[in-house]
């Protein structure tokens, strides 16, 4: 975690902020901590769970085991991931995409906030838990025609009430002895949600929009992301490239604060609430 010290989140630094993007096209970056105010936990920073073993693409095509307690795990978060509502933060980028301020969203989260709340332009880097598709014959399902097959193959299980949800909307399950995984009902195959896992590319075409985005815009606003990921490193890289200014937004400090031109240390609802107030957007 980088040492850098975070500006006050005070009305001058969203102003200075504000003046930036004031009249600019501006590109959004958007990470975990956005979703947090819709109860959705982030990957990093104070209160993140701890993953000790997070999935990674080598194990979850290798190991049955582990396969059917990631299937077992989601399914019991899944209802619960799905159930959350979009927060102010994504209200206002909404906003600013309506009133003109935005051009689009690269999102490195897998939620679908961002399309719930009206956002037109989203490009989902890392993917989304609301997709599913086999890795043999390629066809893709609605992650709730999954969930109801995965009813029926195991009727035993049953969601708790009161269940861990870790950021990828999974759970941990205290056992998955028994449980099916299910099949693609297609042609038998390997089923997969389509998120990017750990040791997985982002597809080259996902980048390649998110790449154009970047390049249709005049400057770039990064809101509640780390940027320990570097798929996130390179959208601002390409930013960089082009001289763009960088305004970030995160509760923490970020790797890309010596490059950005304002950093505005707080939560994503209050200083995006705040900015498009400011642009006359909200």
């Amino acid at each position: 975690m980088s040492s850098i010290e975070l500006p006050a989140h005070d009305p001058e630094a969203i102003e200075r902020a504000a003046a930036l993007l004031r009249g600019r096209r501006t590109a959004v970056l958007t990470g975990a901590g956005i979703s947090t105010d819709s109860g959705i936990p982030a990957y990093r920073g104070a209160g993140a769970p701890s993953r000790v073993n997070p999935m990674t693409i080598q194990t979850y095509l290798g190991d049955e085991a582990a396969r059917r307690r990631y299937w077992m795990g989601g399914h019991l978060g899944y209802r619960r991931f799905s159930s959350p509502d979009p927060n102010d933060g994504h209200r206002a980028l909404a906003a600013m995409e309506r009133h003109g301020d935005v051009t689009g969203v690269v999102t490195q989260n897998v939620d679908g906030l961002h399309l719930r709340v009206g956002s037109r332009r989203v490009v989902e880097l890392h993917g989304t838990m609301h997709r599913v598709h086999c890795l043999d014959c390629g066809q893709v399902f609605d992650r709730r025609a999954i969930a109801e097959q995965i009813d029926a193959l195991n009727p035993w299980v049953t969601v708790p009430e009161n269940i861990v949800l870790n950021p990828d909307g999974d759970v941990t399950p205290e056992s998955s002895e028994g449980f099916v995984i299910p099949p693609c009902t297609v042609c038998g195959g390997m089923l997969k949600p389509e998120v990017v896992y750990f040791g997985e590319f982002v597809p080259a075409d996902r980048f390649r929009l998110s790449e154009a985005l970047v390049h249709g815009s005049d400057a770039l606003l990064v809101a509640g992301t780390s940027l320990m990921v570097n798929s996130g490193i390179r959208v601002i890289e390409r930013a960089r490239r082009r001289g763009m200014p960088l305004v970030i937004v995160n509760h923490e400090a970020t790797r890309a604060d010596p490059w950005a031109d304002e950093v505005i240390g707080g939560g994503t609802t209050p200083v995006l609430t705040a900015l498009a107030t400011r642009l006359g957007a909200l």
